[in-house]
């Protein structure tokens, strides 16, 4: 194992024909930086011309860092250290995400702010709230109308079974195919009616 060396940042020379473009990923690799150490060294050739760690390197130099940790790879042949550089990019690519298990693990976390890293801030969960609503005259009156809508088949068809709704066909539908009425307005006034009257 070859061994860590703490080199000056002003020595080390990034590579000039590095194809990776990086500058978006600064910020989150320096607040990576500052919150959990330099804990991955940056690969450089005989030359102190960098391999792999250009991001890493620009986080340094963006928090100031007089020095940073490195790895000597001088036993590499020149078209080893290309090929290596571009391997070390790609690879992270071909990695995924399983979605359950990530957000199992960042809803774990709960003193960090994740965000900083490139993931998304949490969601919070949306209480449906159910306001009590008294059906007097004067609501009937002054809501004459109401749009009714259903976001699935199954609850429209409930819908229209419990309150006698009759489906309408759509004028440009296709010979077979009608649309349930899904949306559409009806008469507050009788719905009401109904409503209470199926209650009783």
């Amino acid at each position: 194992m070859q061994n860590i060396q703490n080199i000056p940042v002003e020595k080390l020379i990034p590579y000039k024909n590095n194809p990776r473009k990086n500058d978006s990923a600064v910020d989150a690799v320096a607040e990576s930086i500052r919150e959990f150490g330099f804990r991955v060294p940056i690969v450089i050739d005989g030359n102190n011309t960098v391999i792999c760690g250009h991001t890493r390197l620009k986080a340094a130099l963006r928090l100031g860092m007089a020095t940073v940790p490195c790895v000597m790879a001088d036993d590499l042949t020149p078209e080893q250290v290309k090929a290596f550089r571009l391997a070390d990019n790609k690879t992270n690519e071909l990695a995924s995400w399983d979605k359950k298990l990530l957000d199992f693990e960042l809803d774990s976390i709960t003193d960090i702010d994740m965000t900083a890293f490139g993931f998304p801030e949490k969601e919070d969960e949306v209480k449906e709230e159910k306001p009590e609503i008294e059906f007097t005259e004067e609501l009937l009156e002054e809501h004459n109308y109401l749009v009714l809508f259903c976001d699935n088949s199954v609850d429209w068809l409930q819908v229209e079974s419990f309150f006698d709704i009759k489906p309408v066909k759509c004028l440009n539908s296709k010979p077979g195919f009608e649309r349930r009425g899904v949306g559409r307005v009806i008469n507050a006034t009788e719905f009401f009616k109904k409503l209470l009257s199926k209650g009783e």
